[in-house]
Formats: structure tokens, C-alpha cells, sequence
């Protein structure tokens, strides 16, 4: 497969480890970070060493996995350690993890000594489809998903297939739900054929044409100024429900259970409030709700859900903006609802899955 040339980078698939130890050779970098979470540490850092056995002058800045460290308070511990280890301003920061580290690494990078070079080698699906490609940045503040960062562009991004091998079925089916969202917003053929896909083996076309459609999306919009914002079909409501999960129970949602959850809801205000044609609004929830598992949404959590929404960063004086199907393959943006509206397609959630 081809590397995809986005904004001023390459995204690199085959034998893209081997890219990395070229890219390095090329280069002339003062000092080499590389910014890892526990998880990939201890098993995705030897297949560092494997591709790079002769890389010996770096140092590895570590933190713990979960959304919940996407804060300020752990990017401040990255731009310490930066500076403890002598980090200058021709330095590399890569980011090898999902996408708490590469969204957090990105931010880090960006705005260290007013930016320095960073790469991205997403190692979870999730991130491989969608983190990593886009050249957005970012953290939480408090209980607001990605509400600050920056838009900067990585000097590559490194795909291995080989690094899904270390994920369970769990944190595949997370990643599987941005590939669903993609087919449904830009490419029926590819909605219908991810539907055959094993989920234990996902086929490295899959995440080539993922990347393939949301690079599309962003080199056209790299600002998000307006196609780019189909990309949060599911979001607008599935984020929210993640942060009520991830603030409420000790074992939350994963960042694509709750997108599967937002995609039923948003389908639902597609169909009211789009022209999505009922038959395909019930196409979309059945095969959505076979992937995955049904989340016990409360009528109690209601305000606090809507309170999340209220502060998402793609509202417009004070409105809440979706992007929402016309049809399966295409998507409208720019389009606000108001809260009874978004309480019924919470409703129409609770009915299907009681």
C-alpha cells in the first residue's frame, strides 16, 4: 500500500517501522523522546527495538493509560520531563500508543518551546482510524473532552498492523466504531463491506481506506471550518455519554461503546430531522446494536448528559451543532437542535434497548 500524503506528511502502512529507522537516519535531531503509557511500554516498545536496534541515544517518558489522564496536570509532567532530559528545540517527541498519548503527545509537542517535531505511531485501532490522521491536538479540562489544543501537523505517522496483534477484543471493537462512522458518513459500498470484516483479524485494507476517507475529509477542511465537522456524526451525543460514563462508574465506556451509542441517537435526528429514511434508520441501529452492547442509559443522567453537550466545543451561541446522515454514505453539518430534541433521541435510545 501506498503511504497517503496528508497535510505536509506521509501516513506510512507497509513495513512503516522501517520508514520510522529511515525517517531517523534521515534526520538530525539534537535528542529523541519517545512518549508511552504503561500498556505500550511493556508491549509495544520491543517492536521498537526490533525495527530500531541501533537506536541507543533516547529517552522514554511514560504515563498512565485512561482518558482520565488526558489533563493538563500529565501534560505538565511531559513538559518537565522534556526539560529534565534536555529537550531542545530541534529535539523529536514520538508518540507510541493510542489516542490519550497521541493527542496528548501532539498537544506536548506543539507547544514545547513553541513546538517541536513530533511523529505519531498510533498502536490501538481506534487511533490507527482516526486519532492520529488530522493533525489535531489535544486535552480535557475537567470533564470537557478535547477542549484545548492546537491544530499542528506530525512530521509522519507510522501504521503497523503488527500492533493490533497486542489489543483484546474489547479495544477493537472500541476502534471499530470511527471505521462504521466512516463508511456511514462518506462511502456506502465501504459501510457494507465492513460489515463482512472479521473484528479478531481486521484486514489491513480496512484501516488503509479509513485513513484513506478521513484524510480526504481534513486536507479539503484542515481546520474544520466545515466538511471536516461530518467526521463528528456520533459525537456530539456520544461524547457526552462518555464523559457521564467516565465520571460516573468505575468501569466506564470505552470512547467507541459510546460513539455506537451517539451514532443510534444521531441516526435517530438524522431521520427526524435530515430526510434519513426510516428503513435506513432501523438498518443502522440493528447492525449497530449486534456489534455492540447495550449501554443502560437513565432518564436521570439526562441533565448531566445535556449539561456535557452544552460545553462541546462545535456549539455556536449557545446552540448544539450535529452532523447528521441524509443518507447512508453522505452527511450534512451545521445543524442545530434544540434540547427536547435531543431528550427524544435519548428516549428513542431507552425504547429500542430496555
Amino acid at each position: 500500500m501506498q503511504p497517503i500524503q496528508s497535510n505536509g506528511y506521509a501516513v506510512f502502512f507497509d513495513d512503516s517501522l522501517k520508514q520510522l529507522k529511515k525517517l531517523l537516519d534521515e534526520s538530525q535531531y539534537s535528542k529523541v523522546f519517545f512518549l508511552t503509557d504503561l500498556n505500550t511500554s511493556q508491549h509495544c516498545m520491543p517492536l521498537i527495538g526490533k525495527y530500531l536496534p541501533d537506536l541507543e541515544d533516547y529517552d522514554i517518558i511514560e504515563v498512565d493509560p485512561g482518558e482520565e489522564n488526558k489533563n493538563i496536570d500529565y501534560c505538565i509532567g511531559v513538559w518537565r520531563m522534556l526539560l529534565d532530559f534536555g529537550a531542545d528545540r530541534n529535539s523529536l517527541l514520538i508518540n507510541l500508543g493510542g489516542g490519550v498519548v497521541t493527542d496528548m503527545g501532539g498537544f506536548a509537542a506543539s507547544t514545547f518551546k513553541r513546538g517541536i517535531d513530533f511523529i505519531q505511531i498510533p498502536t490501538t485501532l481506534l487511533s490507527q482510524v482516526d486519532a492520529s490522521v488530522g493533525g489535531k491536538t489535544g486535552i480535557d479540562l475537567g470533564s470537557i473532552k478535547n477542549i484545548i489544543g492546537t491544530f499542528a501537523q506530525p512530521k509522519a505517522v507510522i501504521i503497523s498492523a503488527e500492533f493490533l496483534k497486542t489489543l483484546d477484543e474489547r479495544q477493537l471493537r472500541s476502534g471499530f466504531a470511527e471505521i462504521i462512522k466512516h463508511g456511514l458518513i462518506a462511502d456506502r459500498d465501504y459501510y457494507y463491506r465492513i460489515q463482512q470484516v472479521p473484528l479478531e483479524n481486521m484486514p489491513a485494507e480496512i484501516v488503509y481506506r479509513s485513513v484513506e476517507i478521513k484524510n480526504q475529509v481534513v486536507t479539503a477542511d484542515p481546520f474544520e471550518k466545515g466538511l471536516r465537522k461530518t467526521l463528528n456524526f456520533g459525537h456530539t451525543i456520544g461524547h457526552a455519554v462518555e464523559t457521564y460514563s467516565l465520571m460516573n462508574y468505575s468501569n466506564p465506556l470505552l470512547h467507541g461503546e459510546a460513539i455506537a451509542v451517539g451514532m443510534i441517537c444521531e441516526a435517530y435526528l438524522s431521520f427526524k430531522h435530515n430526510n434519513l429514511s426510516e428503513q435506513e434508520l432501523q438498518e443502522i441501529v440493528a447492525y449497530i446494536r449486534s456489534v455492540y452492547t447495550d449501554y443502560p442509559l437513565k432518564t436521570a443522567s439526562y441533565d448531566e448528559v445535556l449539561e456535557f453537550m452544552r460545553n462541546d466545543k462545535k456549539n455556536t451561541n449557545g446552540n448544539i451543532g450535529f452532523a447528521l446522515l441524509k443518507t447512508i454514505g453522505a452527511c450534512d453539518y451545521n445543524i442545530y437542535l434544540s434540547e427536547e430534541q435531543i431528550v427524544e433521541s435519548l428516549d428513542y435510545y431507552r425504547s429500542i434497548t430496555v
